[in-house]
């Protein structure tokens, strides 16, 4: 082996072991982000206040996470100069990072809504329908965090269609929920909370969705963000 071989040979070794660290820490704010999310539901559904705190507090260290993962890929950049492919990775390990820590801001929101509804009290309504569809954006999450640690297409594209499923539902209990505010404005504020509630798990379905994109942009190299489901399953067959 050549000095010039053997000196790629090391960048190439260099770059793997800063990358792996990368992903391991995107992972494991993963597995962070997951965890505020079903704690700002609980928080929701049982009038926990404190464990609205929790979550609140927890966010710091989500954007703690996601400023270490910036600075790291700059690095990368900087020092490694990565080739077509692994530039692709960085790129959107990047954009990931960024739909995961806006995940994290979504279930601040809930937890300050729910600490707000434990005070005031309870909304007459919304409750079964926040409960079902936060544990669909939860499992969103997950999978979408699985297809990014198993590089795997196929389940990064189940997680978008998915999300379409969760678009349905929170528009048609939007409607519900209005309709009920019209018969009854007694508790309209309450009931809005609940809305409010429901659009932040919507986002969040949208952000699980965006991170499934860029596993199916590392894994094929092909922006799919404008392509439909169809396209995009015919091409991560071939």
């Amino acid at each position: 082996m050549s000095n010039q071989d053997m000196h790629f040979h090391h960048i190439s070794q260099q770059f793997n072991q800063d990358l792996e660290e990368v992903r391991t820490l995107f992972l494991s704010m993963g597995g962070l982000v997951e965890e505020q999310v079903t704690n700002a539901t609980h928080a929701l559904l049982e009038t926990d206040a404190k464990m609205a705190l929790t979550v609140q507090h927890t966010d710091q260290r989500v954007n703690s996470m996601e400023t270490q993962i910036d600075e790291a890929l700059v690095r990368i950049l900087a020092r490694r100069q990565p080739a077509a492919s692994d530039l692709r990775m960085v790129i959107a390990i990047s954009k990931a990072n960024t739909d995961l820590e806006r995940i994290g801001d979504e279930a601040v929101k809930i937890a300050r809504i729910a600490q707000s509804l434990s005070e005031e009290g309870e909304s007459p309504r919304g409750y079964t329908e926040a409960r079902h569809i936060g544990n669909q954006v939860r499992l969103m999450i997950r999978d979408a965090l699985d297809a990014f640690a198993r590089m795997d297409a196929a389940q990064a594209l189940r997680v978008m269609q998915a999300d379409a499923d969760i678009d349905r539902e929170y528009q048609s209990t939007t409607r519900a929920l209005m309709t009920y505010m019209m018969e009854d404005p007694r508790h309209i504020s309450r009931v809005i909370n609940v809305m409010w509630v429901l659009r932040a798990l919507e986002r969040m379905g949208d952000h699980a969705r965006n991170i499934s994109e860029q596993v199916i942009y590392m894994v094929k190299g092909e922006d799919v963000r404008h392509t439909s489901y169809d396209v995009i399953e015919k091409n991560i067959s071939e």
